[in-house]
């Protein structure tokens, strides 16, 4: 009996916890919800820029089994560099596809709903302003890199099948062609240095500008790039040197510690690359990048929450 009574009341003691967990995510999954209904730009532009490359390497697939007896005689790596050239450039299309969908996204998060007065809308709902803000954090530091990583492996994987096909038709072995190729490896890498290098190292460029686009009126593009130009060119003029203005680039275009310091460079889906996860999170920079970038959501939640319609 008392066996049974302390199961029930554990199991009522259990429920507000259930609760309070539910109540806390669900407001998050909505808010994540309507950020994808609202721009869907964030999964079309990739998948566009992937389609017309696709629509391209089929033109070029008329000339694939000559390249590949010209290529034959090489050695595996040089065969390989031949042949890989599509799927790097395709890898480095979605890299660039995330970088600029995030950039386009944070611009407008959090400036497009004052602008279209809908913030009236959202704020009438039992949503907090941390809520809205978190969800809009999420997108481009989880779901752009995760989408823009899917549709690349994906167009890499319909490339390679079309491209054995073609093979097969031509009378000419595949084996080598997948051998070469190594799609599993190559799709940990893009996703690794997408992550990496085009996400989380940048990520202070990506949260000023979501906190940009909470503050300003209009132009939140022009205020987004303009302080930190005159920063960097007063630094240049008054100084001759030019920190600022690598330290923005590099950040920008992601000079992250993702592969062996030292080390010649390569493609980063190259399969002969040499990851340095530990090197990339014992750095300095990326630390202290992610507190400035935590400084900048917690001014835009503080802000949002006096903002009014433009």
């Amino acid at each position: 009996m008392n066996t049974q009574s302390n199961g029930i009341s554990g199991s009522f003691e259990s429920q507000p916890i259930t609760a309070a967990v539910v109540r806390t995510t669900r407001p998050l999954y909505w808010s994540l919800r309507r950020e994808l209904w609202e721009n869907r730009f964030i999964y079309i532009a990739p998948l566009a820029a992937a389609g017309l490359f696709l629509l391209a390497f089929l033109i070029s697939l008329i000339h694939l089994p000559a390249r590949i007896r010209s290529a034959s005689p090489l050695n595996l790596e040089q065969y390989r560099e031949v042949i890989s050239r599509p799927y790097d450039t395709v890898a480095g299309l979605m890299m660039l596809a995330c970088m600029l969908v995030s950039v386009f996204y944070c611009l407008d998060a959090l400036y497009g709903e004052r602008r279209d007065r809908s913030i009236l809308f959202w704020k009438s709902l039992p949503v907090s302003d941390a809520t809205t803000v978190l969800a809009k954090v999420i997108v481009p530091f989880v779901i752009v890199p995760l989408v823009t990583t899917a549709i690349g492996v994906a167009t890499q994987f319909v490339m390679a099948l079309v491209s054995s096909v073609v093979l097969l038709a031509s009378g000419l072995s595949v084996a080598t062609l997948w051998a070469s190729l190594s799609l599993p490896r190559m799709s940990l890498l893009l996703l690794y240095h997408i992550l990496t290098a085009h996400t989380y190292w940048p990520a202070p460029i990506y949260c000023w500008m979501l906190l940009v686009s909470c503050s300003v009126r209009r132009a939140p593009f022009l205020w987004a790039i303009l302080p930190p130009l005159a920063v960097a060119g007063a630094e240049k003029l008054l100084f001759h040197t030019s920190y600022v203005g690598d330290l923005l680039l590099g950040r920008f275009f992601g000079s992250a510690p993702t592969q062996a310091s030292g080390a010649d460079y390569i493609f980063p889906t190259n399969p002969m690359a040499h990851i340095t996860p530990a090197e990339y999170m014992s750095s300095p920079g990326l630390w202290i990048g992610l507190l400035i970038s935590a400084g900048f959501v917690l001014v835009a939640v503080r802000l949002r929450r006096y903002r009014e319609p433009i």
